[in-house]
């Protein structure tokens, strides 16, 4: 629920349609069949399984940036990228305020774009004293999403019910504080939950 729109899901039709009806009783509500879309979410199905993903969201944002037109890239982030607060030159009252916009959409965009979770990560880190190199990193992202933009998560109709973790811990991505740190959760083949932050303590062993 978010605000006055409601999302119903189950596996059963009927259940679903009597909540409906009950709901109506009560105050006036309109049923839009099938979802499609919602709050920035496309949904797509198949014989296969649902298909989430943020496209038209993703179009929007390279085009409010003015990088619709970009070059892709095919890494959100060069990997051997070391950010820190004293790289390059802070940015002025109105670039430092687009950069912290951006950054608010980009953590959006996380909701069916996993794999740039580490880098928006990142570039969170720097929102109160943003500087020209990590707005070049920001951009990067952007580069990263016209590369596919429709690309989301794949809910198969076939799944196993298994769960599955999966973290990493980092030694020195941070170099100012060397933590950090990943998780992802798997039911089955389907990524239900996952998340980069940065851990409380310092990883000194990996054993």
């Amino acid at each position: 629920m978010y605000v006055d729109d409601f999302v119903l899901t189950g596996n059963n039709t009927e259940e679903i349609a009597h909540i409906t009806t009950l709901l109506h009783h009560h105050f006036k509500i309109k049923n839009m069949g099938d979802l499609m879309f919602f709050l920035g979410l496309e949904v797509a199905r198949n014989s296969n399984g649902i298909h989430l993903s943020q496209r038209k969201y993703t179009l929007d944002l390279l085009h409010e940036t003015g990088m619709l037109d970009c070059a892709p890239v095919s890494t959100p982030m060069v990997h051997s990228l070391r950010l820190s607060s004293e790289q390059g030159l802070l940015l002025n009252e109105e670039d430092s305020s687009s950069y912290q916009r951006l950054i608010g959409r980009l953590i959006y965009l996380t909701n069916t774009r996993p794999n740039i979770s580490f880098c928006v990560n990142k570039m969170s880190q720097f929102v109160s004293v943003p500087t020209s190199t990590h707005q070049q990193a920001a951009f990067r992202i952007l580069r990263y999403l016209k590369n596919a933009p429709d690309h989301g998560i794949f809910f198969p109709h076939q799944n196993s019910i298994q769960l599955k973790a999966y973290s990493d811990s980092d030694w020195a991505t941070c170099p100012k504080t060397r933590k950090s740190a990943g998780l992802s959760i798997y039911l089955g083949e389907s990524l239900i939950s996952w998340k980069s932050k940065k851990q409380q303590t310092i990883s000194k062993s990996s054993s």
